[in-house]
């Protein structure tokens, strides 16, 4: 088990990892025209989409790792760059290509399960999200770190079913110039977090150069 603040810390950063306001407006745009009740619905299988996805990173990341033969230290500096690339484009109030490309942003448009794909995949349980789950997984052990781990990510879930279900108040109320600067500022958040995963991953691999 780690000190409770570690957990508190990580919390936060897969909330600003999975970055619900950036989704709101996207949200907003697939499921224009619908009715209250069938947003809803879009909204509790993104939700659950994102938690069976990163639970089950969260289970099997340390098989994955022993499968590709790669240390975790290795992984630790990729998944910090896949989020410093996200950090980059939140701070440009946009949709990182890592979590979604415009051409599955076009084909989205025509899917009937949106809240499966593309919000649940790749959007909200992108690379960044399912990599800093198997990395924190691999910062400590025993089932009580399994079981707060997986207590945060149903926390974020939570929090990011009530800020689907509440996007179009929340999309009326704070406006593209509110979202985009509450996204923005959670860019700031995990730009520090992705240099602070890619330095410990790199203090690691090169002990002698990063003293």
């Amino acid at each position: 088990m780690l000190p409770w603040f570690e957990y508190t810390r990580y919390a936060i950063a897969l909330f600003a990892v999975v970055t619900p306001f950036a989704a709101i407006p996207i949200f907003l745009t697939l499921t224009e025209g619908q009715s209250a009740r069938e947003r809803g619905a879009i909204a509790r299988a993104a939700v659950l989409t994102v938690f069976v996805v990163l639970t089950i990173a969260a289970l099997a990341g340390d098989l994955v790792l022993r499968l590709i033969g790669t240390s975790l230290d290795s992984f630790r500096v990729g998944g910090g760059l896949v989020l410093l690339l996200m950090a980059l484009s939140m701070l440009s109030a946009q949709v990182s290509s890592v979590q979604q490309t415009q051409e599955e942003a076009r084909e989205a448009e025509q899917r009937d399960a949106i809240g499966v794909v593309p919000l649940g995949i790749p959007l909200l349980a992108g690379p960044g999200a399912i990599s800093s789950v198997i990395i924190q997984m691999q910062r400590g052990s025993g089932w009580g770190h399994t079981l707060v781990v997986l207590g945060c990510v149903a926390l974020v879930c939570g929090l990011l079913w009530a800020g689907l279900a509440l996007a179009v108040p929340i999309g009326r109320r704070l406006g593209k110039i509110g979202l985009n600067i509450l996204n923005r500022l959670f860019g700031l958040l995990l730009t520090a977090i992705a240099v602070e995963i890619i330095v410990g991953g790199l203090r690691s691999l090169f002990p002698g150069w990063m003293t």
